[in-house]
């Protein structure tokens, strides 16, 4: 075999490895059973762009999010990627990505940005281009 067919077949090889890594996603199981996404996605079309890891039992994916929205809680529920209920906090967080909060489960959805635990509420957390967050399910 010629060394150019040898090397086209090892790039087109490493070609089909590196599309199926990068279109992993998480396994079907536990609290990823009815979640919408279980890939990295990409959302709609904006000035900004922020990037909002999922991240439930050891297993994550990220969106993102491009929108004109002023708050991450806006530009996250008009893509449908977060329900909640209004409290007298703001928006609680009942689920995200499609995998809600069982009741009588002792855990909830905390918000992290750049990998600190956010002092203010998804509804109310301005946001800016290039921002990284994470929704998080926690026990308690």
């Amino acid at each position: 075999m010629k060394t150019a067919t040898k090397l086209t077949l090892i790039l087109l090889t490493l070609s089909m490895l590196f599309a199926l890594v990068a279109c992993a996603s998480v396994p079907k199981t536990g609290a990823w059973e009815s979640a919408t996404y279980r890939s990295d996605k990409e959302f709609g079309e904006g000035e900004k762009t922020v990037y909002v890891a999922v991240k439930a039992e050891e297993q994550s994916v990220t969106f993102t999010v491009r929108t004109d929205k002023e708050f991450l809680g806006e530009a996250l529920t008009e893509h449908e990627l977060i329900t909640g209920e209004d409290g007298q906090y703001g928006l609680f967080i009942t689920a995200v990505n499609g995998m809600a909060i069982a009741e009588g489960e002792q855990a909830y959805w905390a918000l992290y940005k750049d990998g600190a635990y956010s002092m203010t509420g998804v509804d109310t957390t301005p946001i800016a281009d290039g921002e990284h967050y994470e929704l998080v399910k926690e026990s308690y």
